[in-house]
């Protein structure tokens, strides 16, 4: 075991430990001369070694503290702010009670940004005052003693010493140090590492057992292995054992892959994708749906409505009466409607799309059936910003149209998506004003024993297809994909897809499927 451990030494780790057996007071930099390695790689061995408990390395650090150029120069002339007092002395004692600033900075040789951080240094130890946008000294600033001041005296002992360590910076300007860390650029400081080595027990007994140092190879040249003189080379041993760094490798956002998985199974089930644009009519987004113009969701509360453009432009005139007509008396459904004076200025507001369903109906007015139809996109909502809720969010919606659809069909398809999603599905009655037989979709979740609503659907109204000129059934569903993407990655709160946690995202496992049931 102790030949293995050795053989799979590097070589800059035996000879820092033969340096060590030697004398182990010794420096890196000692050692660096002494083996002819580089610094760096006396202080990474260091580490390899410590991590194997062969040695162990006690590091501390020292700041060594030297003034800047600008420290030096006011160790010299004094801070901006003595040599400000000196000049005010001076026009005080030539009878002038107060000076312009100009004339300050000129007599002091200070800059105009010295000057104005100056003035607040002046203000706050009550040397001087203001009036008038001139400055006067007050009795402290006439009886100041500027030669023995702390904060000179300790740049001038810093100049003379040219460098110290913070540990031995006397006493009696410590307070003086820590007022100056607001001023850095007065000071040079250099941090330097000092290292301290022991062997450790097994350290001692490899130096004991011996150590052979002679170059390795860790790879071959063509030339090695043209000539046959690789088979005189020295391998270095490897631990297959040890640890290995930490790699982060590109990957798509859990969200992403959540929506690419569904726009792949769809289009595997056979269905033909839609786009549309965020931006839609209230006439497509809910009149269209025999949502009445009076409905809670189309308030302000539950609806982004826009500006600008004001006001959309509606589709034929013909289609805008007829869907006026389901509203107003159910037109030739048989059914009575929503029996209010429908009003096409309100179908013609602009709103930031508040599901998909709307590029649904569009998608209809355009196509003949049968068909079979999906789209993904964001969808807005005026929501409450909480752990289950954002003002935006995904939305998948599909529709499916022909003389021989159903509500059974409905469910099949949708449990086939459901199972290729790899969750276990339910359905429980539910209402929606654009859908009848209506339901609401529940997934089982392992975890906590309990179901989770994930999305709706249904079938058409009459007063839905009527208006499009749509005889066939149609059946209609749509979830949520946000609350999908958080089952799969095991989170709580829906803004955790959205914060870009760099430290979450790296160790989400590069998978397909993140997680499935």
């Amino acid at each position: 075991m102790l030949d293995k451990m050795i053989n799979e030494l590097h070589i800059y780790e035996k000879k820092l430990l033969k340096e060590l057996s030697k004398d182990t007071d010794l420096t890196p930099e000692e050692i660096a001369e002494n083996e002819d390695m580089p610094l760096k790689a006396v202080t990474s061995a260091a580490g390899m070694l410590s991590s194997k408990d062969i040695i162990t390395v006690d590091k501390t650090s020292t700041d060594n503290i030297s003034l800047s150029e600008e420290g030096n120069e006011y160790a010299i002339k004094g801070l901006p702010e003595h040599r400000i007092i000196k000049a005010l002395k001076e026009f005080y004692q030539e009878g002038k009670d107060e000076a312009s600033l100009d004339e300050i900075m000129e007599r002091a040789d200070v800059t105009k940004q010295q000057m104005n951080f100056s003035i607040g240094v002046l203000m706050r130890h009550r040397w001087a005052k203001m009036d008038k946008g001139k400055l006067s000294l007050t009795d402290e600033g006439k009886n100041l003693d500027l030669e023995n001041l702390p904060e000179l005296r300790f740049l001038k002992y810093i100049h003379d010493k040219k460098q110290i360590t913070e540990e031995n910076i006397p006493k009696e300007f410590s307070q003086v140090m820590n007022d100056f860390k607001k001023r850095r650029e007065l000071f040079e400081i250099k941090t330097l590492q000092n290292f301290k080595f022991k062997i450790n027990d097994l350290g001692q007994e490899i130096i004991n057992k011996g150590i052979t140092i002679q170059e390795e190879a860790t790879q071959l040249t063509h030339e090695q292995l043209k000539t046959g003189s690789w088979k005189n080379l020295h391998y270095r041993g490897y631990d297959i054992n040890a640890s290995a760094p930490n790699t982060f490798p590109g990957k798509v956002h859990p969200l992403q892959q959540t929506i690419e998985e569904i726009r792949s199974i769809f289009i595997d089930l056979g269905f033909d994708e839609a786009k549309g644009t965020i931006l839609e009519s209230a006439f497509w987004n809910f009149d269209m749906l025999f949502q009445p113009q009076d409905h809670a969701a189309r308030e302000m509360q539950d609806t982004f409505y826009v500006n600008n453009p004001p006001l959309a432009d509606l589709p034929s005139d013909e289609l805008v009466e007829k869907t006026k007509a389901e509203h107003e008396t159910g037109g030739n459904t048989g059914s009575k409607g929503w029996q209010y004076k429908w009003d096409v200025e309100v179908a013609k507001q602009m709103v930031l799309r508040t599901h998909t369903t709307g590029l649904s109906v569009r998608y209809l007015s355009e196509h003949e059936p049968p068909l079979k139809m999906f789209s993904v996109g964001r969808v807005f909502r005026r929501e409450t910003l909480d752990y289950k809720h954002l003002p935006e969010f995904h939305q998948v919606e599909g529709i499916v149209a022909g003389d021989d659809m159903s509500f059974k069909n409905l469910l099949g398809i949708l449990k086939e998506f459901y199972k290729k999603l790899g969750f276990k599905v339910r359905f429980r009655p539910a209402y929606f004003p654009y859908t009848y037989l209506s339901v609401e979709s529940e997934i089982y979740v392992p975890e906590k024993k309990s179901w989770m609503e994930l999305g709706g659907s249904g079938m058409f109204r009459p007063e839905v297809l009527e208006p499009l000129g749509i005889n066939t059934q149609v059946a209609a569903f749509g979830l949520g994909i946000e609350r999908l993407a958080m089952m799969r990655c095991n989170v709580e709160d829906i803004r955790m897809l959205y914060q870009s946690d760099i430290g979450w995202l790296r160790n989400l496992p590069v998978t397909k499927n993140i997680k499935s049931f």
